[in-house]
């Protein structure tokens, strides 16, 4: 039963058709891991954490530097240096104490990620390189753990959530790591700074909709954005019967 404050808190929620006070419960009882504290994660995490989700993990080994402060709005000047997950803890811990933050200050790896996935109840690859985004959709499918893709360069991104058994995987769309050349990073690249503030929260929403129940899932569907012309495009997406990992 919510508290008080909670009902003030989440007056907005306790109002709205699809959520509710069960529908809340159902949120502060559930768990997110964002992997990438970065420029997806940053809104993707401000956003778990204002609307209750109960328990919040996050995976990063990098520290804040001046350049991430461009998009990265979870983290701020005076943390420089500091390690990006518990830079960001400190940031949701300050906006809802409700919420359980749990850092996990280390870089995803094949020999650590299993454990990772399988403790919450979703997950969100907010994460900036092809290796880490195939080593978590392998894990997931493992695991059959849904979560959401998100990717972002220049003035595009994307998105699309994966329902291990459903609905078609990242390997189904990319079987394989793309060549150097090819997998250009924002570093070299560049990235319009707002640009990760519309993937990010798609993705929490994904995450919300998931623990509620509701709504229609970004499932078998890659949404494509650009922000130079604003405008949104829905590719329909089919599972690959050979895919390495869900086929």
């Amino acid at each position: 039963m919510l508290t008080a404050t909670q009902q003030d808190r989440y007056a907005r929620h306790l109002i709205l058709e699809g959520v509710g006070e069960q529908g809340q419960e159902r949120l502060l009882a559930g768990s997110v891991l964002v992997i990438g504290a970065g420029g997806l994660g940053s809104p993707a995490l401000f956003y778990l954490a204002a609307a209750g989700v109960g328990r919040i993990g996050i995976a990063d080994s990098d520290r804040v530097e001046l350049s991430n402060l461009q998009r990265q709005i979870i983290h701020t000047t005076p943390r420089l240096g500091m390690l990006k997950a518990a830079s960001a803890q400190a940031a949701l811990e300050a906006v809802n104490p409700d919420v359980r933050v749990e850092s996990h200050p280390l870089r995803v790896a094949a020999d650590n990620i299993a454990a990772l996935v399988t403790a919450y109840d979703f997950v969100i690859d907010a994460t900036d390189n092809f290796e880490a985004k195939f080593l978590i959709n392998d894990a997931c499918v493992a695991a059959g753990r849904s979560y959401s893709h998100g990717g972002i360069l220049r003035f595009s991104g994307q998105t699309m959530t994966v329902i291990p058994g459903e609905s078609p995987c990242y390997r189904c769309i990319f079987p394989e790591t793309p060549a150097a050349e090819v997998a250009t990073a924002c570093s070299k690249a560049g990235v319009l700074g707002v640009l990760p503030g519309i993937i990010g929260t798609l993705q929490a929403t994904e995450a919300i909709k998931y623990l509620l129940g509701v709504g229609d899932l970004l499932s078998g569907r890659l949404l494509t954005y650009d922000a130079a012309a604003l405008r949104f495009r829905e590719i329909p997406l089919q599972r690959n019967p050979n895919c390495p990992v869900c086929g």
